[in-house]
């Protein structure tokens, strides 16, 4: 028997956990504890302790398919490239669009994004931050000049006041809610605001339950109060910031009074009144949010005013400060980083800017150029284009995403989806979406690959292959690389080796600069900005002056809006969505883990006990919800862990898909959609029990 232990990081959440994979004969069989993490410090929450279990699931995909009369049926890799190919060249480019994963590593984003801009000639690149952080890079890079968490996860330990909205953090960033009663301990008051009563809101020392959509109007109340008792903080104002009379004079309205705050948001004057003394008089307070505040209409506009209350309160650039965003998936930073985005290349280097794609454009060498310098279409667009506009996007490759359960208003998706000429979709799994592929390509997991993936806290750290991929599986740089060669661009893609693209991507995005595989290669890694093989990374942001030119924080005054759509007669509850503690994502991971899949094995509806009394619905009870999307069967679970008028479903069950409720209607700047509030009607279904 052979049995060796190969530290790597975590494959689910943004947090960067790591750990060691137990391989016994060359396969992965358990994880142990890695104890020199300064992220998670040898503990791990139930998706880091099964994350071998999908590893060697029997459905692994482990050869290339090609829909040949309506089946799949198995090829060649040389069979699947030539057809890839000659589809491909078919096609110009703003007929194609490319998907790149949050799920891959920062090597495979490049090379993605390379392809796409390079082999395809396209601008239309996206992938799934639009669906979760697309308003915190655009909010934050407004606001600071910089769209990333400001702080590490170490520093929260530090803060005198949490301040966690939007964000469920004890099951969905379980390592990070440690931080936080680490700094309970050290006598921090933790403020926690959410419609459901969540097991973070039970650790809170002030809970708010309010209705998902108000969070401007909350923040602007709180600032309202702030300045009403001089508790900003002037002189970090005056030196740092510009701009701060516009946001004064939107935040003194009185519609932002906490009594009409109150109102808006169903939050008691008093219990607003005592959050915002705590926060403003605090030594140190941070703001920890994830999708709760990002999924909106009004995503942006949320993300500004976390920014405004913290530059106002001075709490931006020490220890136990900062806005931190929580990134949701394990490379969805990075992904952002590589320029998997239709607007930049890496390091947020714009599209537009003609300088910058000169850089690339003579650094990668294609003949025949890249793609123009003009914007290209996010992910939510590319599916109402696909939907609404046959004939202008016919090709599609994507690498590692799921939307047909991940995105809004999965009828939508299917039709746009079901409108392509050809797609190629590559995969571990046969997901809902490869069903619709022209052709599936089989990749390889985590556990099968090197290379890396920057954290949301913007730690760069080292995936480290424990074992073969099954079959005939590829890495997806290898399979990007092929297809390449194919198309005639052998030349442009002379990889080897993870380590030599990420050299490669290293010397064309300045954060990155001074990062290399020998410096990654110890358990604290790096945070970018590194700039220099000098220099050693950078955990806080914004020490001395924003990332903007003139280095001043920007203020925006930012008004209240409601949700894109509100409760009425017909739909008269709120929806809103999110993950559980036992499942991630689209479940294509978590439902192949046995030990996972027994926790929670289907997904519900939470209602509140008076509205389920209202409507005659018994706790487990088979229910009808619907919305102006669609319709989905699911169980009810009673319980007064939620408001009242407000109701929440978790999206990972194809069974009951969440999203084929929820809406499409997009933030107009980041164009993110609003997974989290929608309004909704909830039935019984006559024959059930």
């Amino acid at each position: 028997m052979n049995a060796k232990y190969v530290q790597t990081t975590c494959p689910y959440c943004g947090t960067g956990c790591s750990f060691n994979l137990v391989v016994m004969d060359g396969k992965v069989t358990a994880t142990a504890p890695y104890q020199r993490s300064p992220v998670n410090e040898g503990k791990v929450c139930p998706k880091g302790t099964y994350a071998h279990e999908f590893v060697n699931a029997p459905d692994r995909l482990t050869k290339p398919l090609i829909r040949k009369d309506g089946k799949f049926v198995e090829a060649s890799w040389d069979e699947a490239y030539d057809l890839i190919a000659k589809k491909f060249k078919q096609y110009k480019p703003d007929e194609c669009a490319c998907l790149s994963s949050a799920r891959v590593s920062n090597e495979e984003n490049y090379a993605m994004m390379k392809f796409a801009r390079g082999v395809m000639k396209t601008r239309h690149i996206d992938h799934c931050a639009r669906l979760c952080h697309a308003s915190t890079v655009a909010g934050l890079a407004s606001t600071f000049g910089s769209g990333a968490m400001t702080n590490s996860i170490g520093d929260i330990a530090d803060s005198k006041c949490v301040f966690i909205l939007g964000s469920n953090t004890f099951e969905q960033h379980p390592l990070i809610g440690r931080r936080v009663m680490q700094a309970k301990a050290h006598g921090a008051k933790l403020i926690y605001a959410d419609p459901r009563f969540t097991p973070t809101g039970k650790q809170a020392d002030l809970y708010m339950q309010f209705r998902s959509g108000s969070d401007v109007a909350i923040l602007n109340g709180m600032m309202q109060e702030i300045l009403r008792n001089g508790w900003e903080d002037k002189e970090f104002v005056k030196s740092r910031t510009k701009d701060f009379d516009a946001l004064k004079a939107e935040v003194m309205k009185p519609e932002y009074t906490l009594e009409n705050v109150s109102k808006i948001s169903g939050i008691p004057a008093g219990q607003l009144k005592t959050a915002t003394e705590w926060f403003a008089k605090a030594e140190s307070a941070c703001i920890l949010y994830s999708m709760g505040i990002t999924q909106h209409t009004t995503g942006v506009d949320n993300v500004r005013s976390v920014a405004n209350i913290q530059m106002l309160t001075g709490n931006l650039g020490r220890p136990g400060t900062g806005v931190n965003a929580l990134r949701g998936q394990n490379n969805v930073q990075g992904a952002c980083d590589m320029g998997a985005l239709p607007v930049v290349y890496t390091a947020y280097q714009k599209v537009i800017d003609e300088a910058a794609r000169k850089k690339f454009s003579d650094a990668w060498g294609f003949p025949d150029g890249i793609a123009e310098g003009k914007n290209g279409y996010e992910v939510t667009v590319m599916m109402d284009v696909l939907a609404d506009k046959p004939g202008e996007l016919k090709c599609m490759y994507i690498m590692g995403e799921n939307p047909m359960i991940s995105d809004p208003d999965l009828h939508h998706v299917e039709k746009a989806l079901k409108n392509l000429e050809f797609l190629v979709v590559q995969d571990i799994f046969m997901n809902e979406t490869a069903e619709l592929a022209h052709v599936v390509l089989p990749s390889c997991c985590y556990a099968e690959k090197d290379g890396t993936q920057t954290s949301t806290e913007r730690r760069v750290q080292m995936w480290r292959k424990a074992q073969d991929p099954p079959g005939q599986a590829k890495l997806d740089w290898v399979i990007i690389k092929e297809i390449a060669a194919k198309m005639g661009y052998a030349k442009q893609f002379p990889w080897n080796s993870a380590e030599e693209i990420f050299n490669e991507m290293s010397k064309l995005t300045p954060s990155y600069a001074g990062m290399n595989y020998t410096r990654l290669n110890k358990p604290e890694a790096l945070h970018w900005p590194c700039p220099t093989a000098e220099h050693a990374g950078t955990p806080i942001l914004h020490k001395e002056k924003f990332a903007h030119p003139d280095g001043l924080g920007q203020f925006f005054a930012v008004p209240y809006k409601p949700p894109a759509e509100v409760p009425d007669s017909q739909y008269p509850f709120v929806l809103t969505t999110g993950r559980c503690l036992w499942h991630w994502h689209t479940g294509t991971m978590t439902r192949r883990s046995k030990s996972l899949e027994t926790e929670e094995p289907t997904g519900w509806i939470e209602i509140n006990p008076d509205d389920a009394k209202a409507l005659g619905i018994k706790d487990k009870e088979m229910i009808k919800a619907t919305t102006r999307r669609g319709t989905v069967n699911v169980p009810a679970r009673v319980t007064k862990d939620i408001m009242k008028g407000v109701m929440f479903m978790p999206f990972h069950f194809k069974e009951c898909a969440a999203n084929v409720l929820t809406n499409n209607a997009l933030d107009p700047i980041a164009k993110i959609p609003e997974f989290k509030a929608c309004a909704v009607k909830v039935e019984k279904i006559p024959e059930a029990k």
